[in-house]
């Protein structure tokens, strides 16, 4: 469903631009595209006096706390990420956004999302990021099951595989709220907020 309707109490959610992820190469934007556009969005939230939440993955350097069991995608990754892996990319970032640092795939467990949120009185969320998914189907997910308005702006998020950005964006994310892109959004937030 295209987006129609952004909540008085909407937060831009941005999920892990920072250094070591936009360094790959994802389909079907390149991740300067999907940071371009996601400083667009951040910028009129921030205009608009809105929360813009910069949600990043991390851990220790061995990956000694990374989630454990088993899985059929082959071994983790045993060497140590590179320093400033996690650093968020400076075009995203503003002096009054919140941070969330998380470990899992999604951004709502094992992390104060919710309660960030809660405390704001944000009732919906808008969703960007690497990868879409991963992280922000993750997200989205929960988001939804914690009863937030979801809102995906389809073309400031990207994937590692053309297929699972594909099945995203057209089988899940409709289940899970609206889609709109970087455009629609900000002229909708410009009538909302106007």
């Amino acid at each position: 469903m295209p987006v129609t309707t952004l909540d008085p109490k909407t937060a831009l959610v941005v999920i892990d631009l920072q250094a070591g992820i936009v360094a790959a190469s994802t389909v079907p934007y390149p991740a300067t595209d999907v940071v371009a556009r996601t400083a667009e969005l951040a910028g009129a939230f921030r205009a608009h006096g809105l929360p813009v939440v910069l949600v990043r993955v991390s851990g220790r350097p061995d990956g000694s706390d990374a989630v454990a069991g088993r899985i059929d995608g082959g071994p983790r990754p045993s060497r140590p990420r590179p320093e400033g892996w996690d650093v968020l990319v400076e075009e995203i970032t503003g002096p009054d956004d919140i941070v969330i640092t998380k470990r899992n795939w999604g951004a709502f467990h094992g992390t104060d999302l919710d309660t960030q949120l809660r405390r704001r009185g944000v009732t919906q969320i808008v969703l960007t990021g690497i990868a879409t998914s991963i992280g922000v189907e993750s997200t989205a997910r929960a988001a939804h099951e914690h009863n937030y308005h979801v809102t995906l702006a389809t073309d400031a998020m990207s994937d590692l595989d053309e297929l699972t950005h594909r099945n995203s964006i057209e089988k899940i994310f409709p289940r899970l709220g609206e889609t709109g892109t970087t455009a629609e959004i900000i002229e909708l937030l410009a009538k909302t907020h106007g």
